[in-house]
């Protein structure tokens, strides 16, 4: 008996301020990756389908993007980041 299956994972890639295509408001959109992996006897093996996509949390409408707009996009979150770790602030303290 071989038991085999799919499982998947979804990777939160970037947080981006973008204007919805849905409600037309400026808010906040999660980047996320879907990644479905081939399982044999609950091990998973290698992935065979990767998807990436946008999720307006406004409205909650999601939109299917490319592998090459998702690099894009995040390579602009972490370039309007300044390139400092998300938490960090972003000026000095004042000093006198």
């Amino acid at each position: 008996m071989i038991i085999f299956g799919t499982k998947g994972y979804l990777y939160q890639l970037a947080i981006l301020t973008l204007v919805c295509g849905h409600c037309g408001n400026p808010s906040a959109h999660t980047l996320r990756k879907r990644v479905t992996k081939f399982t044999l006897f609950f091990v998973p093996l290698f992935p065979f389908s990767t998807k990436y996509q946008t999720q307006c949390t406004f409205c909650g409408a999601e939109q299917k993007v490319t592998k090459e707009q998702a690099e894009q996009l995040q390579a602009q979150s972490a370039g309007g980041q300044g390139g400092q770790p998300y938490g960090q602030p972003q000026q000095q303290p004042y000093q006198s």
